[in-house]
């Protein structure tokens, strides 16, 4: 069941070790390309916090065969975009084009990623502009608390460190240690190189032969995630006005036979407008503009959490409408009708996504990373057409358990708010 017809899956695995996977969509102009390797902030060690993300930057600074400028205007100048991001597993180098202009977006990412030239002046400059990007961060409380949330609940395990390191630990990375980072981790076997849209796999293929030159081997891996075992709270006062709350409980891996029950809890009780935590925390009450709850998938491990941002002497109460509210998804069944409106939502979401090239670029990369196989839409929807009650309420008990939960505070609020919480989950 896709809308997109004559969608063809292929794939070719070459002797490094790197994988080509695409997804040909003839009915499309567009043509989404992208670059994802293994690494991220959990991969980094003491002295190189925040590498993975200064290297993402420093890519776009010059190469031997383009400036900054050059590589800024290449593919903007024919109407498509070139970007990047790093998140705490992975690095993704990406552009969306007209299919006759694909050979150039593949021509200007392996530039810069096998010809970049790390220059002294960049380096000092790009420390810069991610300086100000991290204090456009801790000046933004609802981005700032997700970061203190993730470090206090990974107990100081490198998955919870900021993804683009600190202003300290950005001054002292140096070039050699940039360099060397990207050797360790930029190998053949890291690497997934994804497209979509009306390309031809062949092609590609040819072209990724060509144009790249990654060492053949699989790198090095982060360490191993030790789930939280017990509860933990720390409240930060910055001084503002309202407090930010996160509270959340060991997750599921990515690759867990249980994301998709775990994605239906999630979009039950905090996945949008109709949810039942919005209705009952902002609607009902007006007790905050923003309450929300999320999922984070990691290879090994995960999160399920929620957020809210509300005055300090509702946030008590507040918790204790979450708590009750996952305690009652602990106890009871959701009904046939909830269910299938729940479904309807996580199937409407997903569809609509691969509506767009970028977005089946995205989910073929990461899953071919994560898993090493290609989930059509099809089987995925397929998978969550056979998500159940039972099913949805025997992950709520696993995972939700007050003893490994983690609370997070950002604002006035100070610890007797939250002890002063019933915990009991009635």
């Amino acid at each position: 069941m896709t809308t997109l017809p004559g969608i063809k899956y292929n794939k070719t695995v070459l002797p490094s070790g790197l994988r080509i996977v695409t997804e040909k969509i003839p009915a499309v102009r567009s043509a989404a390309f992208g670059v994802w390797v293994d690494v991220g902030s959990r991969d980094e060690g003491i002295s190189e916090k925040g590498a993975s993300h200064m290297i993402e930057h420093m890519l776009f600074k010059g190469t031997r065969r383009r400036t900054a400028r050059e590589i800024a205007t290449s593919v903007e100048a024919l109407g498509g975009s070139l970007n990047a991001f790093t998140s705490r597993e992975q690095t993704c180098y990406h552009a969306m084009v007209l299919d006759e202009h694909l050979e150039l977006a593949v021509d200007v990412i392996a530039d810069i990623l096998t010809n970049s030239t790390f220059t002294p002046r960049n380096i000092a400059r790009e420390k810069q502009v991610i300086a100000e990007e991290i204090r456009e961060i801790d000046e933004t409380p609802s981005d700032l608390i997700h970061e203190l949330f993730a470090e206090t609940f990974w107990r100081g395990q490198s998955l919870g460190s900021p993804i683009m390191g600190t202003e300290q630990s950005l001054k002292a990375l140096t070039r050699k240690q940039l360099k060397s980072y990207m050797q360790r981790h930029y190998c053949g076997g890291k690497v997934v190189i994804a497209g979509t849209g009306n390309i031809s796999h062949r092609k590609l293929v040819r072209l990724v032969k060509e144009k790249f030159d990654f060492p053949s081997g699989s790198g090095e891996c982060g360490e191993k995630m030790i789930m939280p075992v017990d509860r933990r709270l720390q409240c930060i006062n910055n001084g503002t006005n309202q407090a930010h709350v996160c509270l959340g409980f060991p997750g599921l891996a990515f690759a867990h036979p249980d994301r998709f029950a775990l994605l239906a809890l999630h979009t039950y009780l905090g996945g949008g407008m109709s949810s039942v935590l919005f209705q009952k925390i902002r609607e009902e009450r007006g007790m905050a503009y923003t309450v929300f709850s999320f999922t984070d998938f990691y290879r090994d491990s995960g999160i399920f959490g929620i957020y809210l941002a509300t005055d300090r002497k509702r946030v008590s109460n507040a918790i204790e409408i979450i708590l009750r509210e996952l305690g009652r998804m602990k106890k009871k069944k959701l009904t046939s009708e909830k269910l299938d409106t729940v479904k309807a939502q996580i199937k409407g979401n997903l569809t609509l996504g691969m509506e767009s090239t970028s977005g089946r670029m995205n989910r073929l990369g990461r899953y071919e990373l994560m898993t090493g196989k290609h989930v059509s839409l099809r089987d995925a929807l397929n998978a969550i057409d056979r998500i159940t009650a039972e099913r949805i309420m025997r992950v709520a008990r696993e995972l939700i358990n007050t003893e490994q939960l983690t609370v997070t505070s950002l604002g006035p609020v100070i610890e007797k708010d939250i002890i002063s919480v019933d915990w009991t989950l009635a």
